[in-house]
């Protein structure tokens, strides 16, 4: 997870030089910063520390992962997973609800954003409790 998290924080940094330096050459030229790719790169920063802020603060909480060993060989990383459901359909009605609230704010039909977003909310809870209701409680 290590080796994860530094690849994260690499980019990050890329991304913050980047994104300074795009603002600063951008506003050197005669129309002035070019807000959408200044705003790309810091948005994508971001995106990249939250990431490697989750993936730092959970490789705290488990055991060292084959991959964090320079002679680990492919077998050890070998077993279960984790469990994923086979035949799930909340994450088509997940999916599904985010087409509406997209449609709703590309249209800017209030009504629509809004019955998107609370089955947005049904679904996210659907999906999550899906083995702990029901008579197929795992």
């Amino acid at each position: 997870m290590n080796a994860t998290v530094r690849i994260f924080d690499a980019l990050f940094i890329f991304l913050a030089v980047m994104g300074i330096a795009y603002a600063y050459l951008t506003g050197t030229s005669r129309t002035g910063v070019e807000w959408v790719g200044a705003t790309a790169f810091v948005l994508s920063a971001g995106l990249s520390l939250l990431i490697g802020g989750y993936l730092r603060f959970v490789a705290r909480r488990i055991s060292t992962l084959p991959e964090d060993f320079e002679e680990a060989e492919v077998s050890d990383g070998a077993g279960e997973l984790g469990f994923f459901s086979p035949h799930s359909y909340w994450p088509v009605l997940v999916a599904f609800s985010v087409f509406i609230i997209g449609y709703g704010a590309a249209f800017w039909n209030w009504w629509v954003l809004i019955g998107g977003a609370v089955a947005l909310v049904i679904t996210a809870c659907g999906l999550v409790f899906e083995y702990h209701w029901g008579r197929e409680k795992h």
